[in-house]
């Protein structure tokens, strides 16, 4: 029997977890320090007392950038089979989370099966699963109604839940006064808002948030205080809704870490790269150092179809200044659903993001692995290469797709590869050339 009801209550009595013991030795940290920084609500291990398959990950300050990909149904794209070949994909390229975003039909048994198969932590947006729950539509949804949605998400072993509670009415009232471009561009926080304003009532989430944390603290699900009036172009970034939004989760994480709930903040966005350092600092100044989770962010607002490049500089930048989570963006953000190549293309954008952050923040030996690249590359041992490579099944596609007459060097620079040049001459050997001449028409 469990002497403690989550991480953050052990946290705070001084004991170490079997979790808390396994982020410490992937991380190569001392299992105190881990212990200690959950209890200040610093590092968050999403891990649902009912998902008996993952491999828990810790998330905060101090520790790797971990990245989550999105997939799930919808209405105009509903193959499930298709969204658990994703799975696999987010698995093989060691995604740490993967978010069910389904909004249509009964998502539940895709959800099941998701969360039995994944060591990968799971994530989900109760609010978009609440009118196929429920069977109801959204103004005949009564404002208890929601926690039901939570509640089974719950059971069913999610780690992480994305919650709107933040834009309440004073929220609501300086997105109003801000006149965006852009509006609302969060799906949750766009049905939250609009049935605020059918119904005249206040956010169920924020209404009755200390039920919604009873829910949570059960089967210790972290809740990811979503942000709701995130920026979706440049130029509604950093604007008063988004603040304003953000003070509110601020209090709302200290309210779940007094009831022992694990806590991520949601950030933006869409935002230029010379406002990214500020936000991760604003973010960790309100929010009292919460871990941050953040979608991208985009730092422009005209590459539809490279997408995942403008948010891998974004996370980049981000994560470098402080995020501790990227939610990955696909080739195919703001056009379609995507497809497995975009999700590939996402995942390798959204790791290579991550991982260039923490060599530049002195993680832990994650430079190691670059190291490595470097001295396969100064022996010339493409299989080498290919092994420590992010995707080395791509790199060896290229290098074979035209490959060289001489197997140590590729078929740019052929025998005048400098590194090739450079070894042989250390060796004491000569470069030479075939010198072919060519006639000239």
């Amino acid at each position: 029997m469990r002497k403690y009801k989550t991480q953050m209550e052990a946290a705070k009595k001084g004991i170490i977890t079997r979790e808390m013991e396994i982020v410490a030795k992937k991380e190569k940290l001392d299992p105190n320090f881990i212990m200690r920084k959950v209890a200040k609500g610093e590092v968050a291990i999403p891990c649902n007392i009912m998902h008996t398959s993952i491999s828990p990950e810790g998330i905060g300050d101090g520790l790797k950038t971990k990245i989550n990909v999105n997939l799930g149904v919808s209405g105009d794209c509903n193959n499930y089979e298709n969204e658990m070949k994703k799975v696999d994909l987010a698995l093989k390229f060691h995604a740490e989370a993967i978010m069910d975003l389904s909004n249509y039909g009964k998502t539940n048994s895709f959800r099941s099966k998701l969360i039995k198969k994944s060591t990968a932590m799971i994530g989900t947006v109760p609010m978009y699963d609440a009118i196929g729950y429920l069977e109801k539509d959204l103004l005949d949804i009564k404002a208890k109604d929601f926690l039901e949605v939570v509640r089974a998400h719950a059971k069913e072993g999610v780690d992480f839940m994305t919650i709107h509670a933040g834009i309440n009415k004073r929220a609501v009232e300086a997105f109003k006064r801000e006149k965006r471009t852009m509006n609302i561009v969060s799906r949750g926080g766009s049905l939250l808002f609009a049935w605020m304003e059918m119904t005249g009532q206040e956010n169920p989430f924020y209404e009755y948030y200390d039920e919604l944390l009873d829910i949570l603290r059960e089967y210790d699900v972290t809740i990811s205080l979503g942000d709701a009036l995130r920026p979706g172009c440049l130029d509604d970034s950093s604007d008063a809704g988004q603040i304003s939004e953000l003070i509110e989760l601020g209090t709302l994480a200290q309210r779940a870490w007094e009831k022992d709930v694990q806590v991520l903040i949601e950030g933006p966005g869409h935002m230029a790269m010379n406002e990214i350092a500020a936000n991760m600092k604003i973010e960790k100044r309100i929010c009292h150092n919460a871990p941050f989770y953040v979608l991208g962010p985009l730092v422009t607002d005209i590459a539809p179809g490279y997408d995942h490049i403008t948010a891998a500089i974004g996370g980049a930048i981000a994560a470098a200044n402080g995020a501790n989570f990227l939610c990955y963006v696909t080739p195919a953000e703001h056009l379609r659903l995507p497809d497995l190549a975009d999700v590939k293309e996402g995942i390798i954008a959204s790791k290579i993001a991550a991982h260039a952050a923490d060599i530049s923040k002195g993680i832990k030996g994650e430079a190691d692995k670059d190291i490595e690249m470097a001295k396969a590359r100064h022996k010339l041992d493409w299989n080498e290469m290919f092994d420590i490579a992010i995707d080395g099944e791509k790199a060896r596609e290229y290098f074979e797709s035209t490959p060289p007459k001489d197997r140590h060097s590729c078929s740019m620079c052929g025998k005048m590869c400098a590194v090739r040049t450079t070894n042989r001459i250390l060796a004491g050997k000569k470069v030479e050339f075939d010198v072919v001449t060519a006639d000239c028409e």
